[in-house]
């Protein structure tokens, strides 16, 4: 089972990756270095990974499931409502690749703002 961990300002948590076309090329391109955007409750950062939308991509996302834009070739981490989500749900804007899952409690990053480093790196 391969982990990676998120650095974000102050915050880190690790990541289970998944068996995936997406997580095995977000593995291999390991460490990553980026900077934080917002929307909503989402953080996203633009990666040099270039991956297609799998079969079961999806736009409503679980809480701690790490997704991946693959129109964007950003990594997003939902932890809320996004300005296109109906009720409580976590909505991105497209649909994603899930490659990872955190029991961190991602409702953590509320304080982050845009512009912030942010670092994956394999443990």
């Amino acid at each position: 089972m391969k982990k990676c961990k998120i650095t974000i300002d102050k915050i880190i948590f690790e990541v289970v990756l998944l068996n995936s076309p997406t997580a095995i090329k977000i593995w291999n391109s390991l460490p990553i270095s980026s900077n934080t955007n917002t929307w909503g409750k989402e953080i996203y950062f633009h990666i040099d990974v270039v991956a297609n939308k799998e079969p079961d991509a999806k736009s409503v996302i679980e809480f701690g499931e790490i997704a991946y834009w693959p129109a964007g070739k950003a990594i997003a981490i939902g932890f809320g409502k996004t300005p296109i989500s109906q009720n409580d749900e976590i909505r991105l804007a497209d649909d994603c690749n899930i490659w990872g899952r955190t029991n961190f409690d991602l409702k953590n990053l509320i304080n982050i703002t845009e512009g912030k480093s942010i670092k994956i790196e394999k443990i």
